[in-house]
């Protein structure tokens, strides 16, 4: 049987152990009833005897081995006693311990700190210092809390409200609004019970901010370890995703980062490493590879793109057009390839690591197209996956003669073309189902299979002509007909001399008198019939406008037309300016023009000598077009070394930029590979003082090492619109020239890296 001792909230059993009282029944309260944890089993030694007392220590002691209260005890109030007897240790007397019986109530009802509240009872405090919540985060912790079973890892801090039995939540607004989601989707009860801890109001303000300032979020590379031990422990990528609220993509990602190599992820943890650079290690899981590659590269070479080179070897980027061909990743691993996969990179994917494998299934393919080429009846039909720009110029050319389509063709056709531009229309806007690329790609083929019958080549063609299969850069097959390789055409031209020298001069023919010219007279003659043209043309707009059409495209879209000329002495020079480009692939102005080029090649004549005609069919506005492409590859800006006498051109580009209104940020984007890794580290200060400031420019001063100093200035540079001069579109030189009095010598500018 338990005797009361001097206080009255504390029981004492037989063997000298002290008890707390039993909490109220929570049903008694209308909140539901939770399962006992340890209630009632906490105890306290004390001292056996007429004078027990509690410790020196002001806190209750659990004994080794007793379960845990159902919530931690709280420091003793500075006006709660310390001890039962007085601050000697001799026994209080029997007047102050029936005094403090009420107040003793109070105290312990401030000691136990948790307690439970309807969530309806719950309202957002006024003084919670964060006001801001995203949509996105209290979703991805209602996901969390529903994987734990709707349980808190954290209970919320509330004062009472300003009516009665409600509370505000000073600290844990994101908690509150997670729990009050998931009850507005009926998953949990609108009187859900939550553990609370009521704090005081006066101190309700420094909580708030107490509990969102100081607290310090965990290293990412102790986030990357935890995920992949959980993984390591069986748990799946869903179920990860699930518990943290987050997307299966940003587990893997995860995932991928804790299984770098440790002696690399602790040099990312002493900020030796950028995070790019630790991601692109993801590609491959060979540790011993990676640390390799991370000593051997330089310490300015470093670059997330030179690492992931590196690792891949000798592999073949998502982007090569030869996966592009096959079907992609996914279809090139399906067939048994290795795959390095890049989880960093939402676009590219990853890299092909067996490149014989790629090979072979890319010849299977190109050969399935060859063998419906060789069925034609060519002579000869060769596989080229990839060709030169110069590469047909070794061949002659046979071109096929023009056969009009049937009316029942002809009526398909132009109902094809309409519903294929109907179709594209809609796509464009988004307003059709999955299905309509099937469709249009169906139409596409139909309306390319009604064209190439109004092309026919002449039989004694195929008997000294071939076909090269090749591909496109966008992946597509590519057949160029007609082709006569270069001792094929001998053959050929020998068989028209022989032809020649066998007939048998007319002899009644040979004594008619013929008129001969002299070279003089033949000059002059021409000369007049020169004017003559140029007085007609200049009065025909439209003829003048088709006949500089056709001059310029036999420069531009033709790359072997050596017997057909224009009588315009109009030659378009036009650079491949790819060649100056440190990477071309990234370029997203030549993607758009080739892709332009290809349209067009879909329209134009096949064979240079049908172009003069068909140019003349055309009507205005086409010619207009045509005129547009025909001239943009003319266009050259490119400031090569020593070139000074081109400097009246650069400033004409400018005023051609200004003219187009072009927006060179939809083209360019500074980056560490495009930019920032080929200046010096005095040239990045340079261009972040000017574009972000002096006091930003010291973020890139302050960097230990070049390749943090790129990191730094294209985080800071990415969408703030600022581009390097030499890309940028200047206005006129006489409004921007400035004083010698106002150049500032010492201002740094960008210079190249040595």
């Amino acid at each position: 049987m338990a005797r009361p001792t001097a206080d009255p909230g504390i029981f004492l059993k037989r063997g000298g152990k002290a008890a707390l009282p039993p909490l109220p029944c929570k049903a008694k309260i209308g909140l539901p009833v939770l399962p006992p944890r340890g209630q009632g089993r906490a105890s306290c030694r004390i001292d056996a005897g007429p004078h027990a007392r509690i410790g020196a220590d002001p806190r209750l002691r659990l004994r080794a081995g007793d379960p845990p209260p159902i919530c931690p005890l709280a420091p003793l109030s500075p006006a709660v006693p310390h001890e039962l007897g007085s601050r000697s240790g001799a026994p209080a007397p029997s007047g102050r311990i029936s005094a403090s019986r009420e107040t003793g109530k109070q105290e312990r009802k401030a000691m136990t700190e948790t307690m439970i509240i309807p969530l309806s009872k719950l309202d957002l405090d006024p003084k919670n210092v964060r006001k801001t919540y995203s949509a996105e985060g209290i979703a991805a912790l209602a996901g969390s809390i529903r994987a734990d079973g709707y349980r808190l890892l954290q209970n919320l801090v509330v004062r009472k409200g300003d009516k009665k039995g409600r509370y505000f939540v000073t600290a844990g607004g994101r908690r509150r609004a997670a729990l009050n989601l998931l009850a507005e989707k009926g998953e949990i009860a609108k009187d859900f019970a939550v553990e609370c801890k009521e704090r005081a109001g006066e101190d309700a303000k420094a909580t708030s901010l107490a509990e969102n300032v100081l607290r310090e979020d965990m290293h990412p590379v102790d986030q990357y370890e935890a995920f992949r031990d959980l993984a390591d422990e069986g748990k799946s990528v869903p179920d990860i995703a699930a518990r943290f609220g987050t997307t299966e993509t940003i587990v893997r990602r995860r995932l991928a980062l804790g299984r770098v190599s440790p002696r690399l992820l602790e040099a990312y943890r002493n900020e030796d490493m950028t995070f790019d650079q630790l991601s692109a290690f993801t590609i491959s899981d060979d540790h011993e590879a990676q640390e390799r590659v991370w000593n051997e590269l330089p310490t300015w070479n470093r670059y997330a793109s030179n690492i992931r080179s590196a690792l891949a070897g000798e592999g073949v980027r998502a982007s090569d057009k030869r996966l592009k061909f096959i079907g992609g990743l996914d279809a090139y691993e399906a067939a048994g390839g290795t795959v390095k996969r890049d989880l960093f990179d939402d676009k590219e994917g990853g890299f092909a690591v067996d490149v014989l494998k790629l090979d072979a299934l890319v010849a299977v393919k190109l050969e399935s197209a060859a063998k419906a080429v060789k069925a034609e009846g060519w002579k000869w039909v060769e596989i080229m996956p990839d060709v030169s720009y110069d590469t047909f110029q070794a061949y002659g050319r046979r071109y096929p003669e023009q056969v009009p389509l049937s009316e029942a063709e002809q009526a398909e056709l132009d109902q094809l073309t309409a519903e294929y531009d109907e179709l594209a229309e809609l796509i464009e806007t988004e307003a059709v189902d999955e299905a309509a690329d099937a469709k249009i790609e169906e139409i596409d083929k139909r309306i390319t299979a009604l064209q190439d019958r109004t092309e026919v080549y002449a039989p004694e063609v195929f008997e000294i002509s071939g076909a090269i299969v090749t591909l496109t850069n966008y992946g597509d097959v590519r057949i160029e007909r007609g082709l006569v390789r270069p001792e094929n055409e001998r053959d050929d031209e020998a068989d028209g001399d022989d032809e020649g020298g066998n007939a048998v001069e007319n002899p009644q023919e040979a004594r008619q008198p013929r008129v001969t010219h002299s070279a003089a007279l033949v000059e002059d003659l021409t000369a007049q019939k020169t004017a003559a043209l140029r007085v007609e043309l200049a009065n025909n707009h439209d003829i003048a406008l088709a006949a500089v059409v056709h001059a310029m495209l036999l420069s531009v879209v033709y790359d072997y037309c050596s017997n057909v000329d224009s009588a315009l002495q109009i030659r378009l020079t036009h650079e491949h300016i790819e060649t100056s480009m440190k990477r071309r692939d990234a370029c997203r102005a030549v993607a758009e023009f080739e892709s332009l080029r290809e349209t067009w090649d879909d329209h134009i004549p096949g064979n240079p000598a049908d172009l003069w005609e068909w140019c003349l069919q055309q009507n205005r506005d086409e010619l207009l077009s045509l005129l547009a492409f025909a001239a943009a590859h003319s266009v050259n800006a490119v400031r090569k070394l020593h070139c000074h006498d081109r400097k009246g051109a650069f400033e004409h580009a400018d005023r051609l930029g200004q003219a187009l209104a072009v927006n060179m940020t939809k083209w360019f984007e500074p980056t560490g590979d495009s930019y920032f890794s080929h200046i010096n580290r005095q040239s990045i200060e340079a261009v972040i003082r000017e574009a972000k400031g002096a006091q930003a420019a010291l973020a890139v001063k302050a960097a230990g090492k070049k390749s943090e100093a790129v990191s730094i200035a294209e985080r800071m540079v990415t969408d703030s619109g600022w581009l390097p001069e030499p890309v940028r579109i200047s206005v006129r030189a006489a409004e921007t020239k400035r004083d010698d009095a106002d150049f500032d010598e010492e201002t740094p500018h960008p210079v190249a890296a040595e």
